[in-house]
């Protein structure tokens, strides 16, 4: 099965990018200030296994400080069959007032918005010695804290059999920019218990193209998600099949693409799609090149009811592409020519164009794929700077988007694919004004940090001018307008791939969070 861990963050950085298709807000209180959301996720559990450690995820419909935060488990319907208690050495405060209840709370403040919070109370869900395959009941998870509504969410536990699916080896091919390469897809039921069918979801970095698209298969664009097989695994048998890929012309080379395998039971993977479609996350749609089947095993044994994997350990396969072959890029500074009387305020759009070939796919780490640095005009003062810039006085730094610095340095996003265009919109106010008065943006700067580019095949233009009230035939700042907003990616990549990766990699982790800033938060 897919590790609780995994499974949370693979689906929860997939509502910010790689599994995205909107984000939603389910479980809302009726406030109509703050409202809370919580979640848990379904849970099949394998008889006589220690069952499984999950935990709620919660948000606001706003950015909120709450005070006195406590989460109600209660799993009554099922006393005596599965018990709900704390995770061992979390340090949370946690009772059970009654058989089946366990109720936890903070002392501490905890900042909460929109984006939401992994990892809250974690709880051990465990069957017990009377637990039979085919119990069910469900899990009332309910959130609240001072000063606001609580809210209540309702998850499905299920008992099963025991089947301990491990994933084939780690492999490693090589394949240059545009060309195809085959992957093995192999999975070992590993137990004595047959397996009724197997899932599989894949994480492939950008680039890693699905060269056929299999009827039992799941896709975005040309980017594999899932398959579901029928096959019956018998216990000690292994089977596998041969994933075709082409990789993206536009992949930047030498350098590595990877992919993550994670097999699961069919029923832990429905307990996986309810957690997406909560979301409103997708797997994609189903391809029409005929199915992918599994080799066949010698013989079959008798299906039962639900199933889980008490191992979830070995379920998780990697694949590295050797990237041949030289394949960069040219990333263009963009600069901005504005004009404007004493004490008007302006609008200067600067920025950064990937002109190919190569797509920029920093996902796995989560860095910038570039670093820029701003130098205002002399007769100007910014009145308006992007949350994703940084005002810079020597070796001291400012808090991101605080107007009226003279120097700044920005960050960007992970990826940037060949073609697209990324703009930052700084308002500058016009104190004096002077002819060719001129500033200057400079990209693919130097960071004693993650990310930046220093392969750039034109370096040349790596440096655009933002010109205030240009003379004529003074030139000015070349690329760069008057329109666009706080860092919009134009082109036809709008951000699918997210760094899952890295977040299933650290598979086993407590939890992650995804929190921003806000310049108003309410109080309760």
């Amino acid at each position: 099965m897919l590790s609780n861990s995994s499974r949370r963050l693979l689906a929860g950085l997939g509502v910010a990018g790689a599994f995205v298709a909107a984000s939603a807000t389910p479980g809302f209180a009726a406030d109509p200030k703050v409202k809370l959301g919580v979640y848990f996720s379904d849970t099949t559990i394998a008889a006589d296994s220690d069952g499984k450690i999950d935990y709620s995820i919660i948000r606001s419909s706003t950015s909120v400080v709450l005070h006195d935060l406590t989460v109600r488990y209660d799993l009554t319907g099922l006393a005596g069959k599965v018990t709900v208690g704390e995770e061992e050495n979390t340090g949370t405060d946690c009772t059970s007032p009654s058989a089946n209840v366990l109720v936890c709370t903070t002392p501490w403040e905890v900042e909460l918005d929109e984006w939401g919070l992994s990892g809250v109370f974690p709880v051990q869900i465990k069957p017990t010695g009377k637990a039979q395959d085919g119990d069910t009941g469900t899990l009332k998870v309910t959130l609240s804290a001072n000063g606001v509504d609580s809210v209540s969410h309702e998850a499905k536990v299920r008992v099963g059999e025991g089947v301990d699916l491990a994933a084939g080896p780690e492999t490693t091919v090589s394949a240059a920019p545009g060309k195809g390469f085959t992957a093995p897809l192999k999975v070992t039921n590993v137990g004595e218990t047959t397996a009724k069918g197997a899932a599989v979801v894949f994480y492939n970095d950008y680039g890693m193209n699905a060269a056929k698209h299999y009827s039992n298969c799941t896709y975005v664009g040309d980017e594999l998600r899932t398959c579901r097989f029928d096959e019956e695994l018998p216990g000690g048998s292994t089977f596998g099949a041969t994933l075709p890929y082409a990789l993206g012309a536009d992949t930047m080379a030498p350098g590595n693409r990877y992919g993550e395998i994670i097999w699961m039971t069919p029923d832990e993977f429905e307990d996986f799609e309810n957690y997406l479609g909560n979301y409103d996350v997708t797997i994609g749609k189903p391809g029409t090149d005929g199915k992918l089947t599994l080799a066949e095993a010698a013989g079959r044994a008798a299906a039962r009811g639900f199933q889980a994997d008490p191992r979830p350990e070995n379920n998780a396969s990697y694949l590295q592409v050797k990237v041949t072959g030289n394949n960069s890029t040219d990333l263009e500074a963009l600069g901005a020519s504005v004009t404007g009387k004493a004490g008007a305020t302006v609008k200067a759009t600067v920025g950064l164009r990937n002109n190919g070939p190569a797509t920029l796919d920093y996902s796995r780490s989560g860095s910038s794929v570039t670093y820029l640095t701003f130098d205002v005009p002399k007769g100007t003062t910014t009145t308006a700077v992007p949350e994703n810039c940084f005002p810079v006085k020597g070796d001291e730094w400012g808090e991101p988007g605080k107007p009226g610095a003279r120097h700044y340095r920005c960050y960007f996003d992970s990826f940037l694919k060949a073609g697209d265009t990324v703009k930052l919109d700084f308002g500058l106010k016009i104190d004096k004004v002077i002819a060719n008065d001129t500033g200057l943006v400079k990209i693919n700067v130097p960071c004693e940090c993650d990310g930046g580019f220093y392969r750039d095949l034109k370096p040349a233009n790596d440096t655009a001018k933002v010109v205030v009230n240009a003379a004529p035939g003074g030139g000015d700042g070349g690329q760069g307008g008057g329109d666009g907003g706080t860092l919009p990616i134009t082109g036809s990549s709008t951000g699918l791939i997210a760094g899952l990766g890295a977040l299933l990699l650290a598979a086993g982790a407590v939890g992650y969070v995804l929190t921003r800033r806000r310049k108003t938060r309410f109080v309760a």
